[in-house]
């Protein structure tokens, strides 16, 4: 009961849609109804000679307290009449386009139904998919360090999937199959219980016209596949370059790109739906079809004698295999289609209610510029705060970094560089101390306007499947031409871009594959520059390259640095000489500080880490 309320609230967002396949399933259900009386009755006259001789008077309405014996006894007078009037043939050929054309109403009605039970499917979907996204895309860090990204992936897939077959499965449980059902029975029951078992045996028609839908229903779900694919790869890419989103503020670009891509596989799947849904229609419409054409035939031999079998039997026999098996059977499936959606509903929505943990402040600061200096006070940070066994990341950090001085970060892997530098741009925060731009708390601070403030160029250069331009624009798309090739001349990547296939255009692959390790880190860089930050955040930028590549990439972040405030993370210790400050972390607290010349002098940790890495 719980799932159906739940995919009520859904479907009844569009409620408009929601109530054209009511409608549109009450009268499928009408006319199934009409097709069961006008088949009989006529029938019943025409194979019963006893019936025709009858003379049936014309009721009066003022004799009648019940309106439906009424209309019921008006009913025998004018098939009476009728026959009597237009003989047997005639009422034969009338019998037969009468319920022709109820089949045919009822299954343009069916159609109908079945035509906006695509949108809506498809829509509710769409409308939970976007909702999933846009709670991925504001998950703290913390959540991807948990959470396995396949998982959240199926959820935006196959858990969906579930919930879309549900979405017309409840419309046609409660508003069409229980009153298909009790009609059916009652005509079961009235007319020939005994022949009930004739209902097993199936008879399938119509299967030249299915095959021909299935030739174009191939082409439209291969393009489905096809479109499905890329929806998934641009959420994966989204998912795996978070980090640079967040750092970059794009979230809004990205969800826009997202949302494009979104509705048009929603409509490419639509248009798959709907062809796919006209084959059960058509299927049963050519099928009555051939069946009214075997009644015309095998009732024109029972009339001219040649016929062995009673022809109300015959037809009493087809409206029963017609219209029985199948409200019970959609019944059955509709039932374990809910059971299944209300777990993937649950599963959806688990994510969904997540809240960001790093919120912004009920009267959130705006700051626009750096203007003094950087300041870590007694800083502390667990990844679980609230675990008491769980043991701190960094322990009492403290240290400044001044406008336009640059602060290296150095030590083992896992001894806090990483965690200190997602600590500014608040992908996490502080568990004790604080953060402080010159002397306002990060936690007090607008998160957008203080992420503009940073610019970060990480250890993976983090690309996207789109041209180059793009990539280097990403976080300023309204960036001109020119500011672009201007950047990209600092990061030195301008050369190697100009002999591209498509130069600026170029689409560089899932993940910038296309390029080398230094032409993807310069590409960061150029990005890093044009968003011209006051800060700059470099994570270990140089340290997956070769030699030729890593002697570009410094020049290039060289170049960058000049001018600006920058927190530097290295492994090769020749890259940060010139550091204005040199932090040197284990195991979470600053172990040694001063610039290059002291630290040597000091004959420390650091200049073990130099011999080793033959610097001095």
């Amino acid at each position: 009961m719980k799932g159906i309320i739940q995919l009520f609230k859904l479907t009844f967002v569009f409620k408009r849609i929601a109530l054209l396949v009511i409608f549109s399933n009450l009268l499928f259900v009408i006319f199934n109804l009409l097709s069961l009386v006008l088949f009989v009755p006529f029938l019943d006259i025409i194979f019963n000679p006893e019936t025709e001789a009858q003379e049936i008077a014309k009721p009066i309405w003022e004799d009648r307290a019940d309106l439906f014996a009424y209309i019921g006894d008006y009913f025998d007078y004018f098939k009476a009449d009728f026959v009597a009037a237009a003989g047997n043939m005639g009422a034969l050929q009338f019998v037969c386009i009468s319920v022709l054309i109820a089949f045919f109403l009822k299954n343009v009605f069916r159609y109908s139904a079945v035509y906006h039970q695509s949108f809506l499917r498809m829509a509710v979907v769409r409308d939970l998919r976007e909702k999933l996204f846009s709670r991925a895309m504001h998950l703290p860090l913390s959540f991807y360090s948990e959470e396995k990204k396949g998982n959240l992936l199926a959820r935006m897939t196959s858990d969906l999937g579930e919930v879309e077959i549900a979405v017309v499965s409840t419309l046609e449980l409660v508003f069409r199959e229980p009153i298909a059902i009790i009609i059916n029975l009652a005509v079961l029951f009235y007319w020939s219980p005994e022949l009930t078992m004739f209902s097993l045996i199936l008879m399938p028609i119509s299967a030249l016209v299915i095959s021909r839908i299935r030739k174009s229903l191939k082409r439209t779900s291969q393009k489905g596949q096809e479109q499905m694919s890329d929806l998934l790869s641009n959420i994966e890419e989204s998912l795996g370059g978070i980090r640079v989103i967040k750092a970059f503020t794009a979230e809004k670009e990205v969800e826009g790109r997202f949302k494009t891509k979104n509705t048009h596989h929603q409509k490419l799947i639509t248009r798959t739906f709907r062809k796919k849904d006209l084959a059960s229609p058509l299927n049963e419409f050519f099928g009555a079809a051939v069946l009214i054409t075997i009644v015309w035939y095998g009732g024109k031999l029972i009339l001219d004698g040649q016929g062995a079998m009673e022809g109300k039997d015959f037809i009493t026999f087809i409206i029963v295999f017609s219209q029985f098996l199948r409200p019970v059977s959609s019944i059955a499936s509709a039932l374990t289609y809910l059971k299944k959606a209300e777990v993937s509903l649950n599963r959806v929505s688990e994510i969904i209610q997540i809240e960001d943990t790093i919120k912004n402040p009920a009267e959130p600061l705006i700051k626009k510029d750096l203007e003094k200096e950087i300041l870590f006070d007694d800083v502390c940070f667990a990844y679980n705060a609230g675990d008491e066994d769980e043991k701190e990341v960094l322990s009492q950090i403290n240290f400044s970094l001044e406008k336009g001085k640059s602060v290296a970060l150095v030590g083992e892997s896992g001894s806090g560089k990483s965690t200190i530098s997602d600590l500014i741009p608040r992908f996490h925060d502080v568990t004790s101390g604080r953060i402080t731009i010159d002397g306002v708390d990060v936690r007090s601070i607008d998160k957008k306007e203080l992420r503009s403030l940073i610019s970060v160029v990480t250890q993976e250069s983090i690309l996207f499947n789109d041209s180059v331009k793009n990539n280097i624009a990403f976080g300023r798309p309204e960036a001109t031409d020119e500011e672009i090739v201007e950047a990209a001349k600092v990061a030195n990547a301008h050369d190697f871009i100009s002999v591209l296939e498509n130069g600026y255009e170029t689409v560089i692959g899932d993940r910038g594959n296309k390029l080398s390790g230094g032409q993807k880190q310069r590409l960061s860089i150029a990005r890093a520059v044009l968003a011209n930050t006051p800060i700059m955040i470099l994570d270990e930028a140089t340290s997956a390259l070769d030699t030729e590549s890593e002697r570009l990439v410094q020049d290039a972040l060289d170049r960058l640095m000049q001018n600006r405030t920058s927190l530097v993370i290295a492994h090769r210790l020749s890259t940060i000489r010139d550091a204005d400050l040199i932090l040197v972390l284990k195991n979470g607290e600053i172990v040694e500080r001063g610039n290059h010349a002291t630290l040597i002098a000091s004959d420390g940790y650091y200049k073990s880490l130099c011999e080793i890495q033959q610097v001095i």
